[in-house]
């Protein structure tokens, strides 16, 4: 069996470390006379104490490492808890929502999806726009961690690629994963002070530029305005589009650039594929657009840009009235959404790199059936893909495209609409936020969906978020057997 004593350890840790984090909003509430301030004080007692008690309880074993399979016992463990205790304060105070909504907005919050089951959110108090906020910032900076430092070495999904370069390249400056940890924190936080700092410079209102500069670099989506950003000034969008791209690139090209290296950020495959992609689709969309309707070529251009990064990065932050153009623009929309952006980053979806190693794997097998004697092998970033990187990124497509369409054909039969149950899986699986379909048209949210469908997008969430295998793995018979 497996000790289950080091993952309680850490996990019970983490959520007193969540506890604390609760009192920003407490703060906030309580500053401001907002009446909700003793809804994050009591939440904020309770993580606390069943952290730090679950913690202490498994202390004696907190010095051992973890083995690989306590490792993905941590991942699954962190997102299916945190936000359990997350979601405390909209059940304890506002918006006073039962507590699977309270649930889904939680893990929709950590996983950065973005979705959100909150209706009226304009009138929400100071501190549940802070914790939203911060949901989507703690999770942000989680799944970069993991994704630099535990997917490499779990294997998951051609991840293992990478593990040579977070760990062999970096063993002269960054030895240790607590090293890098470290760096990924400093560049992550500036990130978010920058963003923040210019979305205030350019106008926006204060709690309004935290809590956005908080869900933008986490590619989070969410935001403290039902609207959006719609309304903004079209100088705050471009500043939007900026960040939630910076938000999307492998941070360990931060802490190399940090380092002093630019050059890994500027010739690094992954980078130029997602910009040129980027490009070619907004540039299609935004003519599609002007040649179809009377809208001028600026705002449909901005329009195209913001909406579609928002998309490719995950984000889910949304503005005008991109979701009714409908047709073509919908359709890149969901591609984009499907790739989704940089491996390394907090972004989601397949990932720039596993489409690129597909279509290299693709375009060399149609080569070899032309000519069966020739070798030609693959190669990304100058080096050689091994067969057990390609074998598992391909093996993670088709989990993804079964995964994508099972959930979908549970979520119809729940009595949910086509249109929206396809797209709530799309929205759910890739971490994406936007919603499509007239149950999601009459709020803007998911609170029309039925409970199982909703309990269906929680597991899509966060199966999308760990890479689908490291959830899959935990329900083999093999894997608890010692």
């Amino acid at each position: 069996m497996v000790d289950l004593r080091p993952v309680g350890y850490v996990i019970g840790l983490i959520i007193a470390v969540l506890g604390a984090t609760m009192l920003l909003p407490f703060a906030a509430d309580y500053v401001l006379a907002t009446g909700n301030a003793q809804a994050f004080a009591e939440s904020a007692i309770i993580c606390v104490l069943a952290g730090g008690l679950t913690a202490m309880a498994c202390q004696n074993h907190a010095s051992k490492s973890l083995s690989i399979r306590q490792a993905f016992l941590l991942t699954l463990g962190i997102w299916l808890l945190v936000p359990f205790f997350g979601a405390l304060p909209f059940v304890v105070g506002a918006p006073d929502v039962r507590f699977l909504d309270a649930y889904f907005e939680a893990v929709s919050g950590i996983t950065t999806t973005g979705a959100s089951v909150f209706v009226d959110i304009d009138t929400l108090p100071t501190g549940v726009h802070l914790w939203r906020a911060m949901l989507n910032w703690l999770g942000g900076l989680g799944i970069a961690f993991i994704a630099m430092i535990f997917l490499p070495v779990m294997r998951v999904g051609g991840m293992q690629f990478f593990r040579a370069e977070g760990f062999d390249t970096f063993g002269k400056v960054l030895p240790r994963a607590r090293d890098i940890a470290i760096e990924l924190f400093l560049v992550y936080a500036g990130l978010t002070l920058i963003c923040m700092a210019v979305y205030g410079g350019l106008g926006m209102p204060r709690l309004e530029a935290v809590a956005h500069g908080l869900a933008t670099i986490a590619t989070g989506g969410f935001s403290p305005r039902a609207a959006s950003f719609a309304g903004y000034a079209p100088a705050i969008e471009y500043a939007a589009v900026l960040f939630m791209i910076l938000g999307s690139l492998p941070y360990i090209r931060y802490v190399q650039l940090v380092r002093g290296s630019a050059r890994p950020l500027m010739s690094d495959p992954q980078v130029r594929a997602y910009l040129g992609w980027i490009a070619a689709a907004v540039i299609a969309v935004a003519l599609w657009r002007v040649a179809v309707s009377d809208q001028a070529a600026e705002p449909a251009f901005r329009e195209a840009l913001f909406n579609l990064v928002s998309i490719m990065s995950s984000t889910g932050f949304g503005t005008g009235s991109f979701a009714v153009w409908g047709g073509f623009a919908i359709m890149v929309g969901l591609w984009l959404g499907v790739i989704g952006a940089c491996s390394g980053s907090s972004a989601a979806g397949l990932s720039v790199f596993r489409v690129q190693v597909l279509l290299q794997g693709l375009f060399a097998e149609i080569r070899r059936i032309h000519s069966a004697h020739r070798v030609t092998p693959i190669k990304y970033a100058r080096r050689a893909v091994d067969r057990d990187t390609l074998d598992a990124i391909t093996l993670y497509l088709g989990a993804y495209i079964l995964t994508f369409g099972i959930v979908a054909v549970l979520i119809l039969d729940t009595g949910v609409d086509t249109e929206s149950a396809i797209f709530a899986s799309w929205t759910s699986i890739g971490n994406i936020g936007y919603g499509y379909g007239p149950l999601v048209a009459r709020t803007g949210t998911f609170i029309d969906f039925p409970d199982t469908a909703k309990l269906l997008m929680v597991l899509a969430m966060i199966m999308g978020r760990l890479s689908l295998l490291s959830v899959f793995v935990v329900t083999l018979p093999r894997f608890w057997r010692a």
